[in-house]
């Protein structure tokens, strides 16, 4: 995930941290949950980007055996240290330093590292967004004993899938989500940051038609990330969102977020995802591919045009991923997030 970082984040940010907080410095009457936030809220103000790596993590996490926190795990048993982290799809996750800071000031009040993960992913969400999306968390998870890099590569969508394998992807096993929740939260892609091996097939004609991407927005995708970097040895990253660039690369893109309709403030959660998608200014493979489909291209065209509903539903898709069961026999709630409890 990419650092969303600039002046107007941050002013934004901490806007929304003062309409938010109590008289009495509190976010929640429920004290596990109101550390969380305050742990949240400082990560985010030191280094904006971690925000968007927080709700991407709860994804990683829960779309591969449930919610279990297997994926801060730093070595297994079983798994030695090939575990989820080193997944070739969990590329640039990030965020393990604040579930550790969160574990630290909730150590003696029995929460299981699956639930820090849903529970710092939602307030990301929540301030991110200005308060717009926000959702309950029920706590109750229990942290699994096994993560393997393999399980992970094989449950997690990636970024060159057409649009039959998403919607098998999000709708196989204990994975039950509709066409409507694959572009819903699709739209977390308003936020963060993708490697350059991640689109590199976007980049060229012989790899990507033309009407799949916007001309002037591969140029300047080209222009600051061609793909012979990758030969280098080199994987540079870049925003998810093109609302997060600069200026120049904006020019460059003839991108003009304003004229667009989207709300021009850097690293905000919001629909301009569905705006850029229907504009074809967008990274992914995957995320194209959603206007192949009549059901899904209908539902961006809708997000588009209502933004409350998106961020409505957004939050309920949310939800129900946070809520996906664990999967296994055995559970602990461990003292440390990186290790299980007989290893600690």
């Amino acid at each position: 995930m990419a650092k969303l970082s600039g002046t107007a984040i941050i002013v934004f940010v901490l806007f929304a941290f003062l309409a938010e907080q109590s008289v009495a410095g509190r976010y929640y009457d429920d004290k596990v949950e109101d550390k969380v936030r305050k742990e949240v809220k400082n990560a985010i103000e030191k280094n904006p980007g971690i925000g968007a790596a927080l709700v991407r993590l709860v994804f990683h996490d829960c779309w591969v055996n449930g919610c279990d926190g297997s994926v801060l795990l730093d070595k297994t048993p079983t798994d030695g240290f090939n575990t989820e982290k080193k997944a070739v799809n969990n590329i640039g996750l990030d965020g393990f330093g604040v579930i550790d800071a969160i574990k630290d000031k909730v150590k003696n009040d029995n929460v299981s590292c699956a639930d820090i993960i849903v529970l710092a992913g939602r307030d990301a969400a929540s301030i991110l967004s200005g308060g717009k999306i926000t959702y309950p968390i029920t706590r109750g998870r229990l942290d699994g004993v096994s993560s393997s890099a393999a399980e992970a590569d094989r449950a997690l969508p990636t970024s060159d899938f057409d649009f039959d394998q998403l919607k098998t992807n999000f709708d196989s096993g204990f994975r039950k989500f509709t066409v409507e929740e694959l572009v819903v939260l699709s739209g977390a892609h308003s936020i963060g940051v993708a490697h350059l091996s991640s689109y590199a097939d976007r980049l060229t004609s012989a790899a990507t038609p033309d009407f799949q991407i916007d001309s002037s927005y591969r140029a300047a995708l080209n222009a600051t990330t061609p793909p012979a970097l990758l030969k280098q040895g080199q994987n540079p990253r870049v925003p998810n969102n093109v609302r997060d660039e600069t200026q120049a690369f904006q020019q460059q893109a003839e991108y003009d977020p304003v004229a667009m309709g989207v709300n021009p403030t850097k690293g905000v959660l919001d629909n301009s995802y569905y705006h850029n998608t229907l504009e074809n200014k967008v990274l992914f493979k995957s995320d194209w591919v959603l206007r192949t489909d009549g059901e899904a291209a209908g539902k961006l065209v809708e997000y588009r045009d209502k933004p409350e509903e998106w961020n409505k539903d957004f939050a309920a898709a949310m939800a129900k991923l946070s809520g996906l069961p664990a999967q296994g026999k055995n559970f602990e709630v461990r003292k440390n997030c990186r290790v299980i409890n007989n290893h600690y």
